[in-house]
């Protein structure tokens, strides 16, 4: 089965500053080399410490940012060097969930029209009757679309901010620190959200934390990133309980994770 993407000796370098009028600096490699796949209905959970490579890896997949090496195949078909207007027609199928959904919204708009923007940018016309949909979805009433951003919770904001991400009815959701700026109560019920709108969709989920707790009660696969470059990867609960790594030892120790939530039709165990 050809996996939904693959990412293929994937290289991200930055420039330095210059310190010397003679020699230039050695470039920042901010991700090495790192090759991975995800199936559909899959969620592959990306952490690692802050500096690691894990958001310029999101940036790269949304096509924010070319890889200096390496290929990203979506479906089979490789997606690195596609133009502005074709990245715009493939952002259809992926979609992305930030960190700040506060940042991410437009403040001066009602929060339907910023629901209602992956559609417009993909030239479809009449978007209320999606938007209503989509914030109904993530447990908001069709009438929120009218009001403002400041006006909802943090945790009222994310659902927003992922209604607009499902609007388009992606296949890939790229979730990047989604829930670290929300407390422990509200983060469990935007897990749950995006649990259920997995099951409903059949998304696949690309998530990106350093919270390996959350990261163990959501994700399938893991890949652990350290400077850039892959430590680990493979199934999650197996990694999570037998790290081959001193580096994820390390940072489950620091987690002290728990065991993994398990949602069943009659809640949660």
């Amino acid at each position: 089965m050809t996996p939904l993407l693959e990412l293929d000796g994937l290289t991200r370098r930055y420039p330095r500053p210059r310190r010397h009028l003679l020699r230039a600096e050695p470039p920042l490699v901010a991700v090495d080399n790192v090759s991975v796949t995800l199936n559909t209905g899959r969620t592959l959970g990306i952490v690692g410490e802050s500096g690691s490579g894990k958001t310029t890896l999101a940036r790269m997949v949304m096509g924010f940012e070319r890889p200096d090496a390496g290929r990203i195949l979506l479906d089979g078909r490789e997606i690195t060097g596609l133009s502005a207007s074709e990245q715009r027609r493939r952002r259809r199928a992926v979609q992305m969930v930030f960190q700040d959904p506060f940042g991410s919204l437009d403040p001066r708009r009602p929060v339907g029209w910023s629901v209602a923007q992956p559609l417009r940018a993909a030239g479809q016309g009449d978007t209320r009757t999606a938007t209503e949909d989509a914030l109904a979805r993530v447990g908001l009433s069709p009438e929120d679309g009218a009001r403002y951003p400041h006006e909802f919770s943090g945790g009222q904001r994310q659902r927003i901010a992922i209604a607009r991400a499902i609007i388009t009815r992606p296949r890939l959701l790229v979730a990047d620190e989604a829930v670290s700026a929300l407390d422990v109560s509200v983060r469990a019920q935007i897990l749950n959200l995006l649990m259920d709108l997995q099951e409903e969709f059949g998304l696949a989920m690309l998530f990106i934390s350093h919270d390996l707790a959350v990261v163990s009660s959501l994700c399938d696969d893991l890949l652990v990133l350290r400077g850039g470059k892959a430590v680990e990867q493979g199934a999650a609960q197996q990694i999570l309980a037998a790290p081959g790594a001193e580096y994820t030892r390390t940072l489950i120790s620091a987690a002290r994770v728990a065991p993994r939530v398990v949602k069943t039709r009659e809640g949660t165990r």
